[in-house]
């Protein structure tokens, strides 16, 4: 059957590529968007219709910005360049017969990889619970009937109807509305609800006041619609954001990029040092197959074989630790990545804010009130002056109150996570102040309302009272002054003079510029002959007073703005909402900001000059999603580590782009989820400064036990290299060395992954984002105590070596084997604070460490005295004598090291002084 709402002389309805661009369908008129995509408004497409335009254009869903399946995320744990190396030298291992070294290897790189995959994985399926349907189900017209269908069967040229409460299911062009009001916060940045119509509107329009399109992904708040489908799927406004969101390639965290750098020069110093003493040891006359091996095992020495999971695990247990602080980490880099965060940029609504509409001021004729308590919890209580007052001996309160509750289409509702608003939010906010100071009867008698619009900027409802009809009205200041001609003045109504015009508008304006919304509230006892016609009930009303009504910072942000200022840590706020309101919010979260710049402003910039902009204290209003894109980049390019927050859509551009995009978990769309690396499960800006906090504290136990690590592994290359300069034999084999590394060292690091956060850490500027993980302080350190750990061991070989005697070379090599591995675990203390020396009250502050040590030094008398392991790693027992004299060759590294750090430590408390 052929579709029965084609029009004679219409052709085929046309591509979506020859049909308007989303952004002009506003500037057209309803009744032609109609014609355009061949749709009759009351009947709807036939199905036969809506089968040929889905086959066309496809189901009306997004593509996953970022959704990975396993294999993504499996493979890259095998990719970095420390693991390359290890598979280098396993493969070398085979080669020379050194299986049992090669199947170590193997399988220390198999651990870490499934270790990663797991922690990211997990992540990744918690993020996937997070997600939620934009809308499932939307009604629309099909073959003249109303149907429920599946929003993900839309197709253009479908008619839509919307009601309060609905999710916007695809992009629409509006043709019938009524008092309808839509929240496009997560789309736009603005706060309050958009009044909608059907007029069209000029092609310059910003997104955010385009008042004849509803989007797909925003709610109905108010009202009633009918629009026609003009986008679906990716084609909508929604789905360019995450199509611009799919174009961004991803970045490498701060940390990839320096593991990738020591890896390389791990890699190339490996080769160096083992063909350097091949070369030589051959030059001497040496057997080139005894060199080659002996290049093997320099080469086993040199690379710290535990690094990457040492390094996996202790990433993992502070994903652990963030899930504690309300983030979910999606990758393992991402919280040591907020942790180097030189910048924050933040959206406004939802994220500093609460994303719930309060009310915060009255102004009455007497006096003006202040409201307490945030959201749409209705606890709370009215002050003047600071103080609490009466509020049921305030009669002129009560009234206005009292008309706000009536002359409203919203309710409140409360399940176990807590209140929430079901109509518009301003409404809403109106609702609660009510509750705070009314016990209302629930069921009034409402005879008639006149409904607010674009061009009435006024509502009217009519009640029902035992004695006579009263109106109850409210809308924008300038309006309802204009026909008010009374004032209540405390307890008695009088005439409104000029001065009490002159008064009521200038707090009216005072409020606006604090960046509240303000709404004017009346209210009229009428005759009983009165026709219900706007005009003759709308006129001689009294005035009650004014409600500033605002979206609330958060508690806890003006507390976590100040700690990332004392952290070196700029925020950066860029919104959609309106400059005021932005400013107003910047001021009472002490955020410092000297002027607002808006999208416009930053498109008539050039680079230069928005670089020179970032620069200084600003904060950026009506943004689009280019436009936090642009400021991203440019951030980035000026050498800044970026975390980026957001909940909406048009927030994932940046997201993605940022080094760390930090997404909202119970606000949060799905597009925004998925273009994260870090979510918040609570939504609170103040979780973010916590998880910086925790990056630091895992980015200095990673530096801790790199250090450590390779201390232990210079005094194991250090001692190779003397005993073979001296003509001596191996003093080290390579299963001695992959037992160090891999065993004793690695459980050793892992404890250091433990240390909790270091005094102050919050009070240190971040890191330069190209700071190494090894300055050059750090390389003396590693460089001095792994030259005292090498020359203390062959002095312990050397102090036991016989002349040729097997049993006292076995002894020699087990000394040194075991001696080593005594001044590794001494040396362990010296890398738990690395920028002052150890207090004897720190010494317990991390028992893990203890019990590392503990455990490690017991795993090595095992080998000393157990027949499997002395076989294994060629190991014969040792007196007590022996372990005497190998812990008192120990004690001198960590006196040196105290000495280095208290020297350095002085000298930066007189740097500092001065």
């Amino acid at each position: 059957m052929g579709n029965p709402t084609r029009k004679k002389g219409l052709s085929e309805p046309k591509p979506v590529s020859d049909l308007p661009e989303t952004e002009s369908w506003h500037t057209i008129p309803a009744e032609q968007v109609l014609e355009k995509l061949q749709s009759d408004p009351k009947v709807g497409l036939s199905q036969d219709e809506v089968q040929r335009r889905q086959a066309e254009h496809g189901p009306n869903k997004l593509v996953d910005v970022r959704r990975k399946q396993w294999y993504q995320i499996l493979l890259p744990q095998f990719t970095n360049v420390l693991i390359i190396i290890l598979l280098i030298a396993a493969a070398i291992a085979f080669a020379v017969g050194e299986a049992g070294d090669a199947i170590t290897i193997l399988a220390i790189v198999v651990l870490n990889g499934i270790l990663g995959f797991i922690q990211e994985w997990r992540a990744e399926l918690a993020m996937e619970a997070l997600q939620k349907m934009l809308s499932p189900r939307c009604r629309v017209y099909r073959q003249g009937h109303d149907h429920e269908i599946d929003a993900v069967d839309l197709v253009p040229g479908d008619i839509v109807i919307l009601e309060i409460g609905d999710k916007v299911p695809a992009d629409l062009r509006i043709f019938e509305a009524l008092n309808v009001k839509i929240d496009e916060s997560i789309l736009t940045g603005e706060s309050v609800s958009v009044t909608k119509s059907v007029e069209t509107i000029g092609s310059d329009a910003p997104l955010a006041e385009r008042t004849p399109m509803a989007w797909m992904g925003t709610s109905v708040t108010n009202g009633r619609a009918k629009g026609v489908v003009v986008a679906t799927g990716m084609t909508t406004e929604f789905g360019r954001i995450a199509h611009l969101t799919l174009t961004i390639g991803e970045e490498a965290t701060p940390l990839q990029r320096k593991l990738g750098v020591l890896g390389k020069q791990l890699g190339i110093f490996a080769i160096i040092v083992s063909a350097f003493v091949a070369v030589i040891g051959w030059l001497a006359g040496k057997p080139l197959m005894q060199m080659f091996l002996t290049g093997i095992a320099l080469a086993v020495a040199v690379i710290p074989e535990g690094l990457p999971i040492v390094m996996t695990i202790t990433l993992a247990l502070g994903t652990r630790i963030m899930v504690k602080r309300r983030a979910l980490l999606r990758n393992l880099q991402a919280a040591e990545s907020l942790g180097s965060a030189t910048v924050i940029c933040t959206d406004k609504t939802g994220t500093l804010t609460r994303n719930e509409m309060t009310l915060k001021r009255i102004w009455l004729p007497a006096s003006e009130i202040s409201v307490t308590g945030t959201g749409y919890d209705p606890a709370g209580h009215f002050e003047q002056d600071e103080r609490r007052i009466d509020h049921t001996q305030r009669s002129d309160l009560l009234t206005l109150l009292h008309t706000g509750l009536r002359c409203n289409n919203s309710s409140l509702s409360e399940d176990e996570y807590g209140w929430h608003a079901v109509g518009d939010p301003t409404e809403a906010a109106l609702v609660v102040a009510a509750r705070k100071g009314l016990h209302p009867d629930d069921h009034p008698r409402m005879l008639t309302e006149f409904s607010f619009n674009s061009t009435r900027k006024r509502m009217t409802v009519v009640e029902q009272l035992p004695d006579g009809m009263l109106a109850h009205a409210k809308g924008a200041p300038e309006v309802i002054l204009s026909r008010s001609t009374s004032i209540l003045d405390g307890e008695r109504i009088r005439p409104l003079t000029d001065s009490d015009r002159e008064s009521f508008m200038e707090a009216c304006e005072e409020m606006a510029r604090s960046g509240l919304r303000t709404l004017a509230l009346a209210q009229r006892l009428l005759p009983e002959e009165i026709a219900f016609e706007e005009d003759a009930v709308e006129n001689e009303l009294t005035l009650l007073g004014a409600s500033g009504i605002m979206d609330p910072p958060r508690s806890e942000v003006k507390q976590a703005i100040s700690l990332a200022h004392s952290a070196g840590i700029k925020v950066i706020m860029i919104t959609g909402d309106l400059p005021a309101t932005a400013m107003s919010i910047a001021k009472q979260i002490r955020l410092p900001v000297d002027r607002e710049v808006t999208g416009q402003e930053i498109d008539e910039m050039s680079d230069d000059d928005l670089r020179k902009t970032l620069s200084e204290d600003v904060l950026f209003a009506r943004t689009t999603p280019e436009h936090k894109l642009r400021i991203v980049t440019l951030l980035q390019q000026e050498g800044h580590v970026v975390g980026m927050t957001g909940d909406g859509v048009n927030d994932a551009p940046a997201l993605k782009k940022a080094e760390v995009g930090i997404a909202m978990g119970i606000r949060g769309t799905d597009v925004a989820k998925g273009a994260s690396d870090m979510i918040l499960t609570d939504d609170n800006f103040a979780s973010i400064i916590g998880a910086v906090e925790e990056g630091r504290r895992q980015y200095d136990n990673i530096r801790k036990f790199v250090r450590y690590l390779l201390s232990s592994n210079t005094g194991e290359v250090t001692a190779i290299l003397i005993n073979i300069v001296l003509g001596g034999p191996l003093i080290l084999l390579p299963v001695q060395i992959l037992w160090m590394n891999l065993i004793t060292d690695g459980m050793t690091a892992l404890s250091l992954g433990l240390e909790p956060v270091e005094t102050g850490i919050m009070q240190r500027p971040p890191r330069l984002p190209d700071e190494p993980i090894l300055d050059r302080p750090g390389m003396f350190m590693i460089g001095l105590l792994g030259g005292y750990i090498g020359l203390a061991t062959v002095w312990l070989y050397y102090h036991y070596l016989g002349h040729a005697d097997p049993e006292k070379i076995a002894l020699a090599g087990t000394v040194a084997f075991s001696g080593i591995i005594v001044l590794e675990k001494v040396n362990v203390f010296n890398f738990r604070f690395l920028r002052a020396p150890l207090k004897a009250i720190e010494i317990f502050t991390n028992p893990w460490l203890l019990v590392a040590v503990v455990v490690t030094v017991g795993m090595q008398v095992m080998v000393v005295y157990t027949p499997f392991f002395q076989k294994a790693l060629h190991t014969v027992p040792l007196g007590l004598s022996d372990w005497g004299m190998m812990v008192l060759v120990s004690l001198p590294i960590f006196i040196i090291a105290e000495i280095f750090k208290r020297y350095r430590w002085q000298r930066h408390k007189m740097q500092t002084a001065a």
